[in-house]
């Protein structure tokens, strides 16, 4: 389906030859990324895969150094009446990720037409790397740049940098599968795991037409987190001025789910509260313990499917943190559901340093109905030095503020 505007709208981008750091240009140069809202062109990746759901395709994305480029993805549509427009993801995946197949699928079981996205030049077939004799992800024709250690080519020119274009990909897969005929274009989100729920927190304030976004791990401040990023990120200024994804969550109105979990060792639990009390649209957390980190639990558990899910189908968050706090010893939170609470844990730690790194305790406390909203409380264990309550509903695991001590 070739977009005879595309190309048109794709040369608004060639003249981005903006200064490297630290002017106001640099960053109208990333919000000039959400105008990408012209359909791209793909086209099947091989006849094999022309009429196939899902299938393997390339979706035509920004130049780089001058050349033509394309992203690699999965596209697939749910099985539903022909007449019934469905909602929609774009997915993003992680280190080591490319586009993956069976999260589409697992979305189309969920009546989703979904896009999974490979950003670094990617398809998801393995080759043998010479010099490293390690197996990676084979690169395409088409590829544009692959990502360089932890924004470390923020000394080039913004237009050839691996996030420009991976932010601009992701953008150009919203355009994409809201200009299916089958899709309700009102009605597509995102999810992006570990870096693409980095890159999910970056464009949550660039593309507005996003209907719920949901970073697995992945959120912003990234210069703060005190362990790898923070040496790589301190004093980068391309970082700081341009991609730190707090300069744009007052733009992020959407519903957003923080889905993570309190020993994941790359995104402490600091940067991702300061992540969900910066964006300005309603937020729900889920840190579930023992989670893990990795694609598999990004789509394994259930609570991603049904928060975009009720956000679309009553257009709110289906539990809201209302208050949490320690009043004369006693830990306690207050929640606001239509549904069924069942239980309810308080989960702290009496350890020290970087939260990833800390043991911490789960116990089952007291739940209970006051009015129109649902009060969890308990004594806070002596020697905390940071804790949260979770409460259940089917499974699905809701999460109050995090408090230090």
């Amino acid at each position: 389906m070739k977009m005879k505007s595309f190309a048109q709208k794709l040369s608004v981008f060639l003249f981005l030859n903006l200064p490297i750091l630290g002017s106001p240009e640099l960053k109208k140069g990333i919000l000039k990324l959400g105008e990408l809202t012209t359909a791209p062109s793909f086209y099947p990746f091989s006849q094999t895969t022309k009429n196939e759901n899902p299938r393997a395709i390339l979706m035509e994305s920004l130049p780089w150094e001058g050349k033509e480029t394309r992203a690699y993805a999965w596209l697939g549509l749910p099985e539903v009446n022909k007449n019934e427009k469905v909602p929609g993801v774009v997915l993003v995946h992680g280190g080591g990720g490319t586009a993956f197949e069976n999260w589409v699928k697992e979305w189309n079981n969920r009546g989703f037409a979904a896009i999974s996205i490979a950003v670094e030049g990617q398809i998801d077939k393995k080759v043998k790397n010479e010099e490293s004799k390690k197996m990676v992800w084979e690169k395409h024709q088409w590829a544009g740049p692959h990502r360089t250690g932890i924004f470390a080519d923020t000394n080039k020119p913004l237009q050839d940098q691996w996030m420009y274009h991976a932010v601009s990909q992701t953008i150009l897969a919203n355009s994409l599968l809201r200009s299916l005929p089958q899709v309700d274009e009102s009605k597509v989100g995102l999810m992006g795991t570990s870096w693409g729920g980095i890159i999910s927190s970056i464009v949550m304030g660039i593309d507005q037409r996003f209907a719920f976004v949901i970073p697995v791990y992945g959120c912003g401040f990234l210069n703060e987190a005190g362990n790898h990023y923070t040496p790589a990120l301190a004093n980068n200024s391309g970082y700081l001025n341009a991609w730190e994804a707090g300069h744009r969550f007052n733009r992020a109105r959407m519903p957003v789910l923080w889905f993570s979990w309190p020993g994941d060792k790359h995104f402490p639990m600091e940067i991702l509260r300061k992540s969900y009390q910066a964006t300005a649209g309603p937020s729900m957390v889920s840190l579930v313990p023992q989670m893990g980190h990795g694609h598999g639990p990004a789509w394994s558990r259930p609570e991603s499917y049904a928060f975009a899910k009720r956000v679309l189908n009553s257009g709110k968050i289906w539990c809201q943190r209302l208050d949490s706090a320690l009043v004369d010893g006693q830990a306690y939170a207050r929640f606001q559901s239509d549904e069924v609470l069942e239980k309810a844990e308080l989960i702290h730690t009496t350890d020290l340093g970087f939260t990833g790194k800390r043991n911490w305790i789960r116990t089952p406390i007291r739940l209970q109905k006051k009015a129109d909203t649902w009060l969890a409380d308990w004594p806070l264990p002596d020697g905390t030095t940071a804790w949260f309550i979770n409460v259940e509903s089917g499974g699905l695991v809701v999460s109050s503020g995090y408090h230090d001590g």
